[in-house]
């Protein structure tokens, strides 16, 4: 499973604990989903959507995202 916790988290200058807090996880959990070591489950991909005030599929994904750079680039060439 793929997310991009990480690239919300300090877009919008979040720590790992205050994420964790709002979430009610332990800030250990925060850091094991950026990285992929571990998977959440519904109800805590559900709350970290919530957090954030996305759709959940905009940070988790079955699939590798695409590339930032890749999606700007296409979407000048428009």
């Amino acid at each position: 499973m793929y997310n991009r916790i990480a690239l919300f988290r300090n877009d919008r200058a979040i720590s790992r604990r205050a994420l964790a807090e709002a979430v009610d996880v332990h800030p250990q959990t925060i850091g094991y989903l950026e990285r992929g070591d571990y998977k959440p489950s519904l109800e805590l991909g559900l709350r970290i959507a919530a957090y954030f005030g996305v759709p959940v599929d905009l940070l988790f994904s079955l699939h590798p995202f695409p590339s930032l750079t890749d999606t700007l680039r296409r979407a000048g060439d428009a």
